[in-house]
């Protein structure tokens, strides 16, 4: 069968109001951790705070160290009503765009637009030197999907990263229902966040702690870390009958060239990888499929080496070892004079895709008929269902506040 052929009504499970972790536990690592081996039928219960009774001695775990933007505006209009407005990402180049003065422009979804037909809404703040400082915002452009939004704000010596920190809000996902307390700003970031960008969490490392890293550490097993800015379509569920009808969100992602050297000598004497959450997942498949795409055609430019939402089936991937494809990604870096590699990726991973990058994947439980359920179908088969219904009849807590599971796929 074809993967977008694939019907989401076979992705579905029940999942109670009840079993939605809407807070984090008082300690991250306090949460129960599922271990699910592909070679095992049974289950092992655990906690984050010994996972490195599950990790092999000597393993590579990698990690995306994104950090979520306060990406929601509360702003108003001249005549007094309410506008909200959800940064998404920026129309230029994001880095840039975080540290730009005076003005930016961004992809937005507005809350409120259909009262929002023309002129600028704004929001104020103060410092503690009492002065006020206020933010503009104008409709440049519009979609069936999202608004370009032109941001202006006075005075123009804060950048736009110091603006979203002074007047924004982290955006929870709305399957949390509620809004966002003084308790997210730490807890809805992991404690390695590092690069801004992402207007959704990379939930699956929020378990972490630095006592879990030096057990980890104290184990033989390296961290290192990828960046791939999470967009808000990662929760969005399918409403497509099939995959094929539903439209794969795209993503920024950040490597550097130590790290696919790092991953080619783990290839090399086969060392196991394990990546935490599907972000990271998604970035190391998209490098290897690059340099699939570069082995057979060399000369692709940037937007050509890009993957698409369906380059996973129809790339020629058969028989192209991991070190041969991050060779060559690593010779087209040197060709055009990066030490870094900043792409976007759409990549679709469901079942019929075969993992080449990892040997397991630390996750949260996640949505019906999602995108992210899908990966997991496509690493453990239907062995999903009966580690969903494990977890839901083992009392787990489940999306991204919620506990999580360690599947073993060597």
């Amino acid at each position: 069968m074809r993967v977008q052929d694939i019907r989401i009504e076979d992705y579905q499970y029940d999942l109670p109001d009840h079993r939605i972790a809407r807070y984090p536990l008082a300690e991250r690592d306090a949460s129960k951790l599922l271990i699910a081996s592909i070679q095992q039928q049974e289950f092992q219960e655990d906690t984050y705070a010994n996972i490195r009774e599950h990790i092999p001695v000597g393993a590579l775990m990698l990690f995306n160290n994104t950090k979520v933007i306060p990406a929601r505006l509360h702003m108003v209009k001249p005549t007094g009503g309410a506008v909200e407005i959800f940064c998404l990402e920026p129309i230029g180049e994001l880095s840039s765009e975080m540290t730009r003065h005076g003005e930016s422009a961004w992809k937005c979804l507005v809350g409120g637009a259909k009262k929002w037909k023309e002129g600028a809404v704004s929001a104020v703040w103060g410092t503690e030197d009492a002065h006020e400082y206020r933010l503009s915002a104008e409709i440049i452009d519009r979609s069936s999907t999202y608004f370009h939004i032109k941001f202006s704000w006075q005075p123009a010596a804060f950048t736009f990263a110091e603006v979203l920190s002074a007047i924004g809000q982290i955006p929870l996902p709305p399957y949390l229902d509620r809004e966002a307390e003084e308790l997210d700003k730490e807890r809805y970031q992991t404690i390695y966040a590092h690069l801004e960008g992402s207007v959704a969490a990379p939930t699956a490392g929020l378990h972490f702690t630095e006592a879990v890293f030096a057990k980890l550490k104290a184990n033989g097993v390296d961290l290192d870390y990828v960046t791939l800015h999470v967009g808000a379509g990662t929760f969005k569920p399918v409403s497509a009958a099939t995959i094929g009808h539903h439209d794969m969100h795209a993503e920024y992602f950040d490597v550097s060239r130590p790290l696919l050297e790092t991953l080619i000598a783990a290839a090399q004497i086969q060392r196991p990888v394990y990546a935490v959450g599907t972000t990271t997942l998604r970035t190391l498949e998209s490098l290897f499929l690059m340099g699939c795409k570069l082995l057979q055609k060399p000369d692709l430019n940037h937007a050509e080496l890009e993957i698409k939402q369906w380059d996973a089936y129809e790339v020629d991937a058969e028989n192209i070892s991991v070190e041969k494809a991050l060779d060559a990604l690593i010779n087209w870096m040197d060709q055009q004079g990066l030490d870094r590699l900043v792409a976007k990726t759409q990549l679709l991973i469901a079942p019929g895709y075969t993992v080449r990058m990892i040997n397991g994947l630390c996750t949260n439980f996640h949505q019906p008929s999602s995108t992210l359920l899908l990966l997991v179908a496509a690493l453990m088969g239907n062995k999903w269902k009966e580690m969903y219904q494990y977890a839901l009849d083992h009392d787990y807590r489940f999306l991204s506040y919620g506990d999580g599971c360690l599947i073993k796929l060597k």
